[in-house]
């Protein structure tokens, strides 16, 4: 269980409707994304009085001229489309604020166009292949707030950037900076810096400069210390520096009093640092991968924690200080050294997300489920111990919507799966089950049964009755009802497969009673008589009468 502590990457766009707005018989809005358009359709150049159209996710090739008609516009996406190159048209959108190109293989020296947009205040060219921004683009564009782009091959800014005096996000995540970009520490009015993914071995001390500076994004690049200057940045609320080298942070940056989250997975620290418990207003945070043995006493002053991930350490047990974290919502435990869990751990009343996955529980952790809340639990065992059961007793988790128990040696599930009202995702793969409890069939909200690799030979009869699973997986089984040919089909093949045998099951009960029926009818028998399996050998009832020697025992009437 792993993650981001980024919610988004890019700025929320307006949200989409699907249906034109109109106001007194004008249209201000189209929405034509996804529509497998191959060009823009020309109608649309006859809704003068537009404002905003998405265009996005087509296979659009190119701009007609006849976009200058669109006077009023002041949004327009056309991201995820195959233009190559732009139309000086659409340099005449005056009123055009948003501009998204991203995801198109657009040739830099047509980004020139851009540059003529003076009204621009937010452009997106993620992904477009840019090796360097055309520097009239920061020459000549004084109102941009955003500008966005990730995932292209620059390793430097033209200093031209420094005349972007309004610039409040940049977006340069996977690009090739080695050298953290010494022109974004005079943007002063920067709330957002998101550098992650680059090659970046030192943030320059005149970092501190950006007193603004609210989310900062340095993770996976080769940081083997932070400035002190950092503590200036007196706004900073979100900080990533997973997957650096660090081994410690400046004890200054306990002076950050609005930290919010925090990501330090992935270095190199091998404690908590001190300053991070002092830090009470943190919602996440992340410290997995650190080298952790156990956690500081005073780790229990972040009561205000929602999510915390302690994933991939040396801790042996679970921290009793984390049992005090009442708001905690999300807790990774995942892939230490843990064979037990506290009692106290009911005490998190709010704890929706819990993994335990790869840890050294020689039993089912039965504290779980003391935690009414849970929704989400993760309990495989892909390395060391593996575990043979789990309790009936899992009912409790009465607002559990996904079980994930792969990879243990289960040879079968327990019954009170089909008593949990909201059980939607149950993960079973790579265990030892050889058939599936009937009452599974009453689990109506299960939507994801993955069962690969087991030894399961049939399906419960009545398993189409799940008319909400979507997915269903028995690859690797040695399936015999249905057939392993039938299972291959999917879903909707095994569905018919179940109802045809249970029609058969019917019919030939219907058979066998009207047969049973028949012979009682006739005398040959009382009907419980019939109802007992007739065995090899052995006469009728009435070919017994009259026959009682036993064992060479002299029959009725007969002499010694």
């Amino acid at each position: 269980m792993s993650k981001d502590i980024k919610s988004v990457e890019h700025s929320p766009k307006i949200h989409q409707r699907n249906d034109p707005q109109h106001v007194n018989d004008r249209t201000f809005f189209i929405d034509a994304s996804n529509q497998s358009l191959t060009a823009i359709p020309l109608e649309i150049f006859t809704f003068t009085e537009l404002e905003e159209v998405h265009l996005e996710n087509n296979q659009i090739e190119e701009i007609p001229q006849e976009i200058q008609r669109l006077k009023n516009i002041r949004v327009l996406y056309l991201d995820k489309n195959n233009l190559r190159s732009l139309c000086p048209a659409l340099g005449l959108l005056s009123s055009l604020e948003s501009l998204d190109l991203s995801y198109n293989p657009i040739f830099s020296s047509s980004l020139v166009v851009v540059s003529f947009l003076h009204a621009l205040r937010e452009l997106r060219l993620y992904q477009t292949d840019l090796k360097e921004i055309p520097v009239v683009i920061c020459k000549n564009l004084h109102h941009l707030e955003l500008l966005g782009l990730t995932g292209n091959h620059l390793k430097c800014l033209p200093k031209e950037i420094v005349n972007q005096t309004k610039l409040r996000e940049i977006y340069l995540k996977r690009n090739q900076f080695e050298v953290f970009p010494q022109e974004l520490c005079v943007l002063y009015t920067l709330e957002i810096i998101d550098l992650d993914e680059n090659k970046i071995g030192a943030i320059p001390e005149e970092i501190g400069h950006l007193t603004g500076l609210q989310k900062f994004y340095m993770a996976s690049n080769n940081l083997p210390v932070l400035p002190a200057s950092l503590c200036q940045c007196s706004q900073l609320s979100v900080l990533d520096l997973s997957h650096n080298l660090l081994h410690s942070i400046p004890k200054s940056l306990a002076e950050l009093r609005k930290m919010t989250e925090i990501g330090l997975s992935g270095n190199r620290l091998e404690k908590v640092p001190r300053l991070i418990c002092r830090w009470t207003s943190l919602h996440l945070l992340y410290l997995g991968n650190t080298g952790l043995h156990r956690l500081r006493g005073s780790f229990r002053c972040l009561v205000n924690l929602r999510f915390l991930d302690l994933s991939q350490n040396h801790l042996d047990h679970c921290p009793l200080q984390i049992c005090a974290l009442k708001n905690l919502e999300v807790l990774g435990l995942d892939d230490n050294k843990i064979g037990q869990l506290p009692s106290e751990l009911g005490s998190l009343s709010k704890l929706k997300i819990l993994g335990l996955t790869g840890n050294e529980f020689l039993s089912f952790p039965e504290e779980v489920l003391s935690l009414a809340s849970l929704e989400k639990l993760y309990i495989g065992q892909d390395q060391g111990f593996k575990l043979t059961y789990v309790p009936e007793h899992i009912r409790k988790l009465q607002s559990l919507k996904e079980l994930y128990i792969e990879n243990n040696h289960l040879e079968y599930l327990p019954v009170s799966l089909g008593s949990m009202p909201n059980l939607e995702v149950l993960d079973c793969r790579h265990n030892l089950l050889k058939q599936l409890p009937d009452a599974i069939c009453q689990a109506q909200a299960l939507k994801e049964l993955r069962l690969e690799d087991n030894l399961l030979t049939h399906l419960p009869e009545n398993l189409d009755s799940l008319v909400n699973l979507k997915v269903l997986t028995l690859m690797d089984n040695p399936m015999e009802e249905p057939p392993k040919e039938v299972c291959a089909e999917g879903n909707e093949a095994i569905w018919k497969y179940l109802k045809e045998n249970r029609n058969r099951n019917i019919m030939a009960t219907k058979i066998q009673a009207w047969w049973r029926g028949t012979m009682v009818q006739r005398g040959f028998g009382k009907f419980g008589e019939l109802l007992k399996p007739q065995k090899k050998g052995k006469t009728s009832p009435k070919d017994k009468k009259g026959k009682k020697d036993v064992k060479g025992k002299p029959g009725k009437g007969k002499k010694k």
